[in-house]
């Protein structure tokens, strides 16, 4: 990858709490089988929404249920009383947030994980079925490349840059452009991927095009608020990604659990920063697949 994303703008991460894996075989105590696992996700968060791709595209409704749940939290820290005794069942008197992504295990009342990358790479590889390849051994270091690029180069320098655009400081000013370098960059070379091709590896969709869309769907429904005009026509004009974009966002997979409404409630119902000047400018009609500009 050609993008190098400045170390100011990686902040350190939480850790999930559960990190199991589902196995190939009894042997390995998680194993995939129907109805064993149960999944839960409020797909109004982008993270989960990705699972929810991936599960669609999969078919995994007959073999591994899907719980949705609602696109707010019910506490402030993201916990969902829902998910509180799968938690407290988990881990002997666990105080942390109850919160979603999980991979449950019916059989045990017990969670798996709440890592969204080993969740998507356990369904791609473990419950697969008669779905698309979305994992191809061939370019497993790619995917992992290109989910990197789309968490560091889109994801937190967009919110980096968003958090800081409107600080008057010289300080925050140049943070701020620094951040959306790294924004610009990461679009760009995305950009370039997709020209001529209909998926990011090319002729049919992997685990890459569910991290980039998802990135794209955050950008454009959440990041945007916070960013000024020219920062967003800079954004809207790498054509051929959002050209991508809007046809994903037509396919039944990825429209499925999309409810751009639901996003936006999520996103106000903590965010503190104050809304830029890029607001006004929609970038992609989510609900159609239709271009926004």
């Amino acid at each position: 990858m050609s993008v190098v994303v400045p170390s100011s703008l990686l902040p350190a991460s939480a850790v999930p709490a559960f990190r199991g894996r589902i196995g190939r075989d009894a042997a390995s105590g998680h194993y995939a089988v129907p109805f064993r696992y149960r999944l839960h996700v409020a797909p109004a968060d982008p993270d989960c929404l990705g699972i929810a791709v991936t599960h669609a595209l999969l078919g995994l409704d007959a073999t591994l249920p899907l719980r949705l749940l609602p696109e707010v939290p019910d506490a402030p820290d993201g916990s969902y009383d829902a998910l509180r005794p799968l938690y407290e069942a988990s881990a002997h008197l666990y105080t942390g947030p109850a919160a979603a992504p999980v991979l449950g295990d019916d059989w045990t009342g017990r969670i798996v994980s709440t890592h969204v990358p080993d969740i998507l790479r356990d369904l791609a590889l473990r419950f697969r079925g008669d779905g698309p390849e979305l994992l191809p051994e061939e370019h497993g270091r790619e995917i992992d490349a290109l989910a990197a690029l789309c968490g560091d180069g889109i994801h937190r320098a967009a919110q980096r840059a968003g958090e800081l655009g409107l600080d008057p400081a010289p300080g925050a000013r140049r943070d701020a452009a620094e951040a959306l370098g790294a924004l610009f960059g990461a679009l760009g070379e995305l950009d370039a991927r997709l020209a001529g091709r209909p998926y990011v590896l090319g002729n049919a969709p992997t685990l890459a095009d569910v991290y980039v869309w998802c990135a794209l769907v955050r950008l454009d429904t959440v990041h945007r608020w916070h960013l000024d005009a020219e920062a967003v026509r800079r954004i809207a004009g790498h054509r051929a990604l959002w050209a991508y974009a809007q046809r994903l966002a037509a396919r039944t997979e990825f429209a499925r659990h999309l409810d751009v409404a639901a996003v936006l409630r999520r996103h106000r119902a903590h965010c503190a920063g104050q809304e830029a000047a890029g607001a006004a400018i929609g970038i992609v009609d989510w609900g159609t697949g239709g271009t926004g500009r």
